[in-house]
């Protein structure tokens, strides 16, 4: 085996190819995808000596394995967990260098929901819309990893850092979120900020790629009236009928007819992407400035 190229032995629960996103394209409803730990797909990058936008394949609670067609610089990064080289023990969150014919096994996580496998050379599926990454909820990239698909890699452009172990930041117990003020506050009763803040809410195990789903205290309205479809931002919170609070993540639609209480800042969603359902969240109320 001399192509270069991965053969996929496990594909896992929902392993996907993901890069920085398709950015710029909403005016066409096309949402931004992307990894949805950006730190931790950036990482694993710079550890096998690739461009932080390269494609990545992220893992989703239970990992993957794949066969090297070629060797290569493999590090995993994201959600801690067992990796494995031919059944033996490796790193996690450093370099490894993976002989042609070896597999690569990406365990289940130990906490935390995604993990991250970078490639010496990127995965080199093909772009669309300028972005490799899978997008859930319009279709458009590559599917989801099934069992015995090859994934093609680029050329190597860049060489590994000579490190032990490169740090990262911990998965939270508690996922903390801050919101800001979203366009359709006013819809809601006059304590529902208060209900969002002082609120117990959990992740909801009906999370995914498009949107963190809630368990908690409802948020009340004191407008019932239709709202026509409006443009939605990453990290928009929309609040269905039943009340309970949606925070919109990398594959969420680029509009929608619930109103939006509120909007959490992007550097909080990498957070959102590991937490597990159960996990508890707090979200915090930015102050108006």
């Amino acid at each position: 085996m001399t192509d270069r190229g991965l053969s996929v032995v496990r594909a896992g629960a929902l392993t996907s190819v993901q890069d920085e996103g398709r950015h710029g394209q909403a005016h066409l409803g096309v949402p931004r995808s992307g990894a949805l730990d950006l730190p931790a797909s950036r990482l694993a990058n710079r550890l096998v000596g690739n461009a932080e936008g390269a494609a990545v394949l992220e893992t989703t609670l239970n990992g993957c394995a794949v066969r090297a067609r070629c060797a290569v610089v493999v590090a995993v990064t994201g959600a801690p967990c067992a990796v494995t080289l031919d059944g033996r023990p490796v790193a996690w969150g450093a370099p490894v260098r993976v002989p042609s014919g070896a597999v690569v096994e990406v365990g289940a996580a130990t906490r935390g929901a995604r993990s991250y496998v970078a490639f010496a050379g990127g995965v080199a599926v093909e772009p669309v819309l300028g972005s490799r990454s899978t997008d859930l909820l319009s279709g458009l990239g590559p599917p989801p990893l099934r069992d015995g698909a090859v994934l093609p890699l680029g050329h190597p452009y860049g060489t590994s850092p000579h490190v032990d172990e490169a740090p990262a930041p911990g998965v939270p117990r508690e996922l903390v979120l801050r919101v800001g003020p979203g366009p359709r506050a006013a819809w809601f009763a006059p304590d529902a900020p208060a209900v969002l803040s002082a609120g117990r809410y959990r992740v909801s195990s009906a999370s995914n790629r498009i949107g963190l789903r809630t368990e908690g205290p409802a948020l009340q309205r004191v407008i019932d009236g239709e709202l026509p479809s409006e443009g939605m931002v990453l990290g928009a919170v929309q609040v269905p009928p039943d009340g309970r609070p949606v925070v919109f993540l990398a594959d969420h639609p680029t509009t929608g007819g619930y109103p939006v209480i509120g909007v959490v800042p992007e550097p909080d969603l990498a957070a959102a992407a590991q937490a597990t359902p159960g996990t508890p969240l707090r979200f915090v109320l930015a102050r108006r400035r």
